[in-house]
């Protein structure tokens, strides 16, 4: 049996961060995501701690009975498979790095999903949701145009809430975007969200800022970006005042942008380049999406359906 001492508790935290430091350096990846593998592997790192082990001791039978408990406390096979991919990337980095000479990782087996279809909205529910902000207020107006440029972009939430002054071209109707992995990409907005956008920018962000400066185009009352989750809370506030009932998640547009645009005959391989997916794979799940909309339509309305 172990003794864990407090140098191995350090070098454990050590060695979370030389691995998160080296995923942002070789990947690029959003601190976002750093910190979700930090996150995964402080847990295990406190759950190997309390039975005695530590992260570079850890051996294939200790990650079994960590992640089979996180299946008994009710982990989702995909918040499982997410979770043994981190330790999975953390292991390969340490048998790279010489930290370990096996990796007890290798031969773990990752759950079996299924392939969910993202949810989205109708484009009736769409019109309802971004009819839903009052015009006659300075908020209602940030809101309307974040609304219809998240709607006209398929930006991810946390792009379009960093979106800044310098990102957009009014003349041209362009906003310039950098996605994961530093990646940039340039995405029309079309006519009815650049024509809120440049409402909102006359009538309404320069008396919702008063004296106050900012870069940030959709800024709070304070002058400051909104946060995601602050976004995500006004999207549920508004999709109740819609009368839109369904489970909605912070990319409910993004999927609805992405699903119609593909319903009105957009080539797969365009909406992949603005929506910023560096996988086709990727970007196919919402051909699925338009497939079973077409099977409800042909249930409902043909007549051996």
């Amino acid at each position: 049996m172990r003794v864990m001492s407090k140098a191995l508790v350090e070098e454990d935290v050590a060695l979370i961060e030389r691995f998160s430091d080296a995923l942002w350096l070789e990947r690029g990846l959003s601190e976002n995501t750093l910190n979700a593998y930090r996150s995964d592997l402080q847990s295990l790192a406190r759950w190997l701690r309390a039975n005695e082990s530590a992260l570079q001791h850890a051996a294939r039978h200790e990650l079994l009975a960590y992640l089979q408990q996180r299946v008994e406390a009710g982990a989702r096979p995909r918040s499982s498979a997410r979770l043994l991919s981190s330790i999975r990337r953390f292991y390969r980095y340490l048998l790279r790095e010489s930290v370990i000479r096996e990796d007890p990782s290798a031969r773990i087996d990752a759950p079996k999903l299924g392939r969910p279809l993202p949810k989205t909205l109708t484009e009736e529910e769409v019109e309802r949701l971004l009819a839903a902000p009052d015009l006659k207020t300075t908020m209602g107006l940030r809101d309307r145009a974040m609304l219809e440029v998240l709607y006209a972009s398929g930006l991810r939430v946390s792009e379009l809430v960093g979106l800044t002054l310098a990102q957009v071209n009014l003349q041209q109707g362009l906003v310039r975007v950098m996605g994961k992995g530093s990646k940039e990409r340039l995405v029309p907005l079309g006519e009815e969200a650049l024509h809120r956008l440049q409402t909102f920018m006359r009538e309404g962000r320069g008396l919702l800022l008063g004296e106050k400066r900012a870069e940030a185009l959709f800024p709070s009352k304070h002058g400051a970006a909104m946060s995601r989750q602050a976004f995500w809370q006004l999207i549920k506030r508004y999709a109740v005042q819609a009368g839109i009932s369904k489970p909605l998640s912070p990319h409910t547009l993004r999927h609805a942008f992405a699903t119609h645009l593909l319903n009105h005959g957009a080539d797969l391989r365009v909406v992949q380049l603005l929506l910023g997916h560096s996988s086709l794979s990727t970007t196919q799940i919402y051909t699925y999406v338009a497939q079973e909309r077409l099977k409800g339509l042909h249930a409902m309305h043909h007549p051996r359906g």
